[in-house]
């Protein structure tokens, strides 16, 4: 595979050879459970933190750019271009999507890539990695399936089997680098806020402040977002689209989400670069990805075909 290409269907090719399911090990559930517990206690933290201490624009400054590059990593980076193949780019715009995704600290690409492959084979039927309805349709069981579907399901033992959903990324080089090299991201994103912030005021105050708004709460907004598209986007919304699962779009968390609330037509159509299809319907991540076409640093974009869109409408 060349670094410019990536999988362009739904689900990757299935290598040949025994499948062994993989396992996560006890340390790295408790890493999971640290890299989620603490940026989650901070958005809790931070309207007490606001009110006691301020919120001054240099942390909202901070926050906001941190926010759309690692979102949008994962937005047009994580999911359209490597795991649906939504659009094709040059080597350095490849890099830097992955390594602004990785940076949201949601998992390494290749990890992230065959979860999302995995559940949309299975869409909300028994295999899915996070179906809110895995738990029936009872009040009681919905709300656990809600929690297992948001965050819980990152905790399961068993695996998805990166061979089986994302042979074409282990077998990318450029992308294996980025995957080896997620401790790196990670640091980064941690500590590039309080760099900028210490470095913007010269102040031991703004590098903590950096770090507290534009490394824990954003990395625990874009985790809460994320996350969310999962669980809400299966249960509450409008289905605007015929799917054979019971995703949704939910209108309110578009902007929050930069457009991957639009679930709905994303199910319906999952290797289109827009989600947001419908009159009204706000999607960043394509605007971006129109933006890279137009700068040539994407190309082969796969924007909805108005008919398919139209045939798969519901009255």
């Amino acid at each position: 595979m060349t670094p410019s290409t990536s999988v362009g269907s739904l689900h990757a090719p299935e290598p040949v050879g025994p499948m062994e399911d993989e396992e996560s090990r006890p340390w790295e559930r408790i890493l999971i459970g640290v890299f989620i517990t603490v940026p989650l206690l901070a958005v809790a933290a931070a309207v007490p933190v606001a009110w006691g201490w301020g919120l001054g624009w240099r942390d909202v400054v901070i926050t906001a750019v941190l926010y759309l590059v690692t979102g949008f990593g994962i937005t047009a980076g994580y999911h359209r271009h490597f795991t649906h193949g939504s659009f094709k780019a040059p080597r350095p715009v490849r890099y830097a999507l992955g390594i602004a995704g990785s940076m949201a600290l949601e998992g390494p690409i290749t990890r992230w890539v065959a979860d999302h492959r995995k559940h949309h084979r299975y869409s909300d039927r028994d295999g899915d990695p996070h179906s809110p309805w895995k738990y029936g349709r009872s009040p009681g069981g919905l709300v656990r399936g809600l929690l297992h579907a948001h965050m819980g399901w990152m905790f399961d033992k068993e695996q998805t089997p990166k061979r089986r959903y994302a042979p074409d990324l282990l077998a990318d080089r450029d992308v294996a680098l980025m995957t080896r090299l997620f401790p790196l991201w990670v640091a980064i994103s941690l500590l590039l806020p309080a760099v900028v912030g210490g470095l913007w005021s010269w102040s031991w105050q703004g590098a903590l402040s950096g770090f507290f708004w534009g490394g824990l709460v954003r990395i625990g907004l874009i985790h809460q977002v994320t996350w969310s598209v999962n669980s809400l986007c299966h249960v509450f919304g409008k289905r605007q689209f015929a799917t054979r699962d019971r995703s949704t779009n939910v209108w309110w968390l578009a902007l929050p989400s930069l457009g991957e609330s639009w679930h709905n037509l994303h199910h319906a159509l999952a290797t289109s670069a827009r989600h947001g299809v419908l009159r009204g319907q706000l999607d960043p991540s394509a605007a971006l990805i129109r933006l890279l076409e137009r700068l040539r640093l994407a190309y082969d974009v796969r924007w909805p075909d108005p008919a398919r869109v139209a045939a798969k409408r519901l009255p």
